[in-house]
C-alpha cells in the first residue's frame, strides 16, 4: 500500500470524526506522520475533544468499514482499533482530552517533570503530528507553543530521575539483574533489561536536547539524530540484548552504563554519587 493511499484513508477517517461536534482536532501520528513507515506500519490517529465521545458514535464510524474491530480498548490510551475492509490496513485511533494533552505538555515544558523512561515522548508526538482536522486552530496553536527550545532544567531533571536507577540505588536495575541472575530468572532479566534501556535512552535524548521519539526504532533514530553518543553505543546495546549467559548480562549492562557516564561527564552532567550537580529538588 503506497503512502498516498494510506494518507487518503487517514483523511477519510478524520472527516468522519470531524462530524462529531465534540471533536476539536484529528492528527496523524506515528511513522506515517514522520515518513518513516514500512510494510508493518499502521495508521495512528489522535482524536482530541473537550468531552468524552459516546461509544455509540465511535462504533457508527467503524461500522461498515472494518473486517474486525475492537471498541473502547483501555490497555494504554483510550482507543478503538480495526482492520480496514478495503485496504487491509490496521487503524489505531486514540482519544485524548484537551485538558489531558495540555497537562502532559505543561509537565515537561513548564514544570520540568521527568518520568522513568520516555519522559518527552508525548511532546515528540505533538510536534511531529500531521494535522488532518482542526476545527478552530487549537491544535495548530498547540504545536506552535510546543515548538520551543529544549528546557535545560528538563534535561537535568531527566538525568536526575533516570541515572540513579541504572546502578546506584539499592533497587537499581543492575541490582535487580544480579538477583535475577542468581535465581536463573530469565523472564525477570528480560524485564529489567528493557527497563534499563528505557531509562538509558531517556538520558541519551535528554543530553542531546531532543524530545524522545518513543519505543520504536529508538536505536536507529539515536544514531541518526543525536550528536552526542556514548562510544560504541550501538554495539554495546546489541551486545547486551544478545547476552548468552547470566554473567554476560551483568557485564554488558555495566559496560553500557560506564560508557554513558563518560558521555555525561563530557557534557557537564556530573554523575558522582549518581546525581552530581542536579538540584536536589528535581530528584
Amino acid at each position: 500500500m503506497n503512502s498516498e493511499s494510506i494518507l487518503k484513508l487517514a483523511e477519510n477517517m478524520a472527516l468522519r470524526y470531524s462530524k462529531l461536534s465534540q471533536v476539536e482536532a484529528v492528527a496523524l501520528g506515528g511513522s506515517q506522520a514522520t515518513k518513516s513507515s514500512d510494510g508493518a506500519s499502521d495508521i495512528d490517529l489522535y482524536v482530541y475533544s473537550g468531552s468524552q465521545l459516546p461509544l455509540a458514535d465511535r462504533k457508527s464510524i467503524i461500522n461498515g468499514y472494518a473486517t474486525r474491530f475492537e471498541l473502547n480498548n483501555q490497555f494504554w490510551e483510550d482507543g478503538d482499533e480495526w482492520i480496514d475492509r478495503k485496504t487491509g490496513i490496521h487503524v489505531d485511533v486514540m482519544f485524548r482530552s484537551i485538558a489531558w494533552i495540555k497537562d502532559r505538555l505543561d509537565r515537561v515544558l513548564n514544570r520540568y517533570e521527568a518520568s522513568v523512561g520516555y519522559s518527552t515522548c508525548i511532546w515528540y508526538n505533538v510536534l511531529n503530528s500531521k494535522i488532518l482536522f482542526d476545527r478552530s486552530g487549537w491544535f495548530t496553536n498547540l504545536q506552535k507553543k510546543s515548538l520551543q527550545p529544549y528546557p535545560e532544567e528538563l534535561g537535568r531533571a531527566i538525568v536526575a530521575k533516570n541515572h540513579p536507577v541504572l546502578r546506584k540505588n539499592l533497587s537499581s536495575y543492575v541490582y535487580q539483574l544480579e538477583n535475577a541472575a542468581k535465581r536463573n530468572d530469565r523472564i525477570s532479566i528480560n524485564h529489567r533489561v528493557a527497563a534499563l534501556l528505557a531509562s538509558y535512552f531517556d538520558i541519551i535524548f535528554a543530553v542531546n536536547r531532543l524530545p524522545h521519539p518513543g519505543e520504536k526504532r529508538v536505536l536507529q533514530i539515536a544514531e541518526v539524530r543525536c550528536k552526542f553518543l556514548p562510544e560504541n553505543m550501538s554495539a554495546q546495546v546489541v551486545q547486551l540484548l544478545d547476552s548468552l549467559t547470566m554473567g554476560d548480562v551483568i557485564k554488558n549492562a555495566l559496560e553500557l552504563i560506564d560508557s554513558l557516564d563518560v558521555l555525561l561527564a563530557s557534557q557537564s552532567f556530573t554523575t558522582a554519587g549518581g546525581i552530581g550537580d542536579v538540584p536536589k529538588d528535581n530528584i
